[in-house]
């Protein structure tokens, strides 16, 4: 039997990972060696990062981790860090014969970094790996489509479909790639409450430019394609919301020199701040300037969510740039 009661707290479907994180002095050419001079791990991808950065900021709220990783090491290291930042994983399957899904970042010091990713266990998440019966949540937030195999190829649609039937309010956001595989996504925004992704994305979506001028008709696009109440993207320069109450647009706060120590997860502390303001019925304006002020504080950290703090210190570190 399906339980009826009134719902709470925020679950987190889809993409997770382990980051192994290795740097290097430089990038080898083709046939060269180059030396590791450090090796570090951390958890990655959606599930983690929002899930994690969501108790961070409030952890009063419940949150539920939902996915897909193999028994091994780091499967248990997943497990252990979520359950750790209060995050609830008796919705995390461990696969039995699998292997938990990893990137191997190369990361030049004080330079870019390249990513070599194994699928994994999260590419045979999908809706048959979900329990329904008790999902206990408010809002159910699936992410990052383009990475899952199932969740791409009609699993993401019936799961959407379900959490609507029973009442779950339903937020995506996905990965950018330079491919037409976003028409893939096109049939579950009739299903998407809460659409949050970059301009990137969102233009790919929409199939038009992502530049500033077209921001607005992008917004306007994805709503008539079928996004039912927020349509939300974010870039560095700004943020923009379109939903019933209108189209808004925030520029992002000028940072100072140095204040930058790496990017890794902003965009899921933006998610998560977004998350936030969309439970606790923020405004729009609002909504958009909370995400920023999170994504501000992942940028102040080289990983995705050692910068996150609950809320009060998030605004009052956003008032100083805001002003």
């Amino acid at each position: 039997m399906i339980n009826t009661k009134e719902k709470t707290g925020i679950a987190v479907a889809g993409t997770i990972l382990v980051d192994e994180i290795n740097e290097i002095k430089k990038y080898p050419e083709s046939g060269e060696l180059t030396q590791i001079v450090n090796v570090s791990k951390s958890v990655g991808g959606c599930v983690p990062n929002v899930a994690v950065d969501l108790k961070k900021i409030c952890p009063d709220i419940k949150v539920s981790a939902i996915g897909k990783v193999g028994n091994d090491e780091n499967g248990k290291y997943v497990l252990d860090v979520l359950s750790k930042n209060g995050v609830e994983v008796n919705g995390i399957i461990e696969e039995k014969n699998g292997t938990t899904s990893f990137t191997e970042v190369m990361s030049v010091i004080n330079g870019q970094r390249t990513f070599f990713t194994y699928p994994g266990a999260s590419a045979d998440f999908g809706f048959s790996d979900i329990d329904f019966e008790n999902l206990d949540a408010k809002i159910l937030h699936l992410g990052y489509f383009l990475l899952l195999e199932k969740v791409d190829n009609g699993d993401g649609l019936i799961i959407l479909k379900k959490a609507k039937e029973l009442g779950v309010k339903t937020s995506i956001d996905l990965v950018s790639e330079n491919s037409d595989r976003y028409s893939l996504l096109l049939p579950c925004l009739e299903f998407t409450d809460y659409l949050i992704v970059n301009e990137i994305e969102a233009g790919k979506l929409a199939g038009m430019e992502p530049n500033d001028e077209n921001l607005e008709l992008i917004a306007n696009k994805l709503r008539e394609l079928g996004v039912r109440e927020k349509v939300i993207i974010h870039m560095p320069e700004k943020a923009v919301c379109l939903s019933n109450s209108g189209y808004i647009c925030v520029n992002s706060c000028e940072l100072p020199k140095g204040y930058i120590k790496g990017t890794t997860g902003a965009g899921d502390a933006f998610c998560a701040g977004a998350l936030i303001g969309i439970y606790k019925n923020f405004s729009d304006e609002e909504i958009l300037k909370f995400g920023e002020a999170c994504a501000i504080m992942a940028l102040s950290t080289a990983d995705a969510t050692s910068g996150l703090k609950c809320e009060s210190e998030v605004k009052e570190n956003y008032a100083r740039f805001r002003g």
